[in-house]
């Protein structure tokens, strides 16, 4: 694609990076193929493509609108349309360059840019989400229906074995995770132990940086990314073999601190180093002698969510499956499993009715199977699902966890 971007943004890295993100689109369209919002609303300018040219227009100096912002919006940064692009175009990392440079010229209005602000100052902290989540559940009883199913119900966390052996890695609890499903993270320390590794979590580490980075706050992302290098560049030094990472979408923003992170000279070599490391479960553990560990678990059926997050953003589609295949359970069949479950961060919340949408279609794909349970491999795909069924919806570690012999 032929661009003419102005100086003022040819001159800043992010505009360089744009420039030559645009240059690779050939524009051919295989993307819409497989664009949720664009099978949802039939809109060129909701598929990938069309919202390239919307970046582009605005990077050429083109009047921008709350229109275009509206588009942009709207997409889900699934990355499925990176899974299909023959070019190799690098589309989620040109959207959030796009949505920061709209974001600064046309703005929010008053109520909008608070929710886009509470978000940002609750989500990525965990003593004030557990605070707000606690007081909702201990009010579910006066929620609106619709309310009342998007809490998901309190659970205790449950015990974590010693760390106790020479083989460890280091461990991002993260901030929804270790407030909603706290026990995702104990689930994977007690498989690990079994298998001779011990998880260590740094108390300094905090938020990947996901919420804050995909609502155009970069700077703010980047602090994030920066405490944790911090928190785990003793722990790297002292010889831990990897980061490991249970929620996909956490997974996918911290292989890309090095992206992120290049153009600051203090932290560019250790945030190339921390993406290097980083690996999400399914990772690590289809490496390890799992049949040895674990009670076979033929004839049960479980029907697996496979996160965006994990099959385009980390692009490991089809790994937890096999784990889950050769421990003995039945997968039931799942329609466009390529398509998003409508979860994607904050977009359940500031894109409810499209997220309803998929979140619908989604369900029904996973429970046509009639499956015992449905899994998942990140947290907010887990909630969202549990959000619209009576099947109970977990992560697929937990499985495991129960399958120790």
């Amino acid at each position: 694609m032929q661009t003419n971007l102005l100086p003022s943004y040819l001159d800043t890295p992010h505009g360089r990076e744009a420039d030559a993100i645009l240059r690779s689109c050939v524009h051919c369209g295989f993307c819409t193929a497989t664009c949720p919002t664009y099978q949802l609303l039939g809109d060129e300018l909701d598929s990938p493509r069309g919202r390239i040219y919307l970046i582009k227009q605005v990077l050429e100096g083109e009047p921008v609108s709350e229109r275009t912002q509206r588009h942009l919006d709207r997409c889900l940064t699934c990355r499925s349309c990176e899974t299909t692009c023959p070019s190799g175009v690098r589309y989620g990392r040109l959207l959030d360059i796009g949505r920061g440079v709209v974001e600064r010229q046309v703005g929010r209005s008053a109520f909008a840019g608070a929710v886009r602000w509470g978000l940002r100052q609750v989500l990525p902290y965990p003593q004030r989400f557990a605070l707000l989540l606690g007081l909702g559940q201990r009010l579910r009883p006066l929620l609106p229906a619709k309310l009342r199913r998007k809490l998901p119900a309190r659970v205790a966390p449950s015990s974590r074995p010693p760390t106790r052996h020479a083989r460890t890695l280091l461990v991002l609890e993260g901030c929804a995770q270790s407030v909603a499903t706290p026990n995702t993270n104990a689930a994977a320390a007690r498989v690990l132990d079994r298998l001779g590794i011990s998880l260590i979590a740094p108390a300094a580490q905090g938020c990947c940086g996901a919420v804050s980075q995909h609502l155009a706050a970069e700077h703010e992302a980047a602090g994030f990314m920066r405490r944790n290098i911090d928190a785990w560049w003793p722990h790297i030094e002292a010889g831990a073999e990897a980061i490991l990472i249970s929620a996909s979408g956490c997974g996918t923003q911290v292989k890309e601190y090095g992206a992120l992170l290049r153009h600051d000279p203090a932290y560019a070599g250790k945030a190339q180093r921390v993406s290097e490391l980083a690996r999400d479960l399914c990772e690590v553990l289809e490496a390890e002698p799992l049949e040895d560990l674990f009670l076979p678990r033929r004839g049960r059926r479980i029907a697996y969510h496979s996160p965006c997050s994990l099959q385009h953003g980390q692009q490991l589609a089809e790994r937890v499956e096999a784990i889950l295949t050769r421990l003995g359970f039945e997968l039931t069949p799942v329609a466009d499993s390529h398509l998003c479950c409508g979860s994607a961060g904050t977009y359940s919340i500031l894109q409810s009715e499209l997220s309803q949408q998929l979140l619908n279609n989604k369900l029904a794909a996973l429970q046509a199977g009639k499956p015992e349970l449905i899994v998942s491999a990140n947290v907010g795909c887990q909630l969202h699902l549990q959000s619209g069924t009576s099947r109970s919806v977990r992560h697929w570690i937990e499985l495991l966890d129960e399958a120790i012999d």
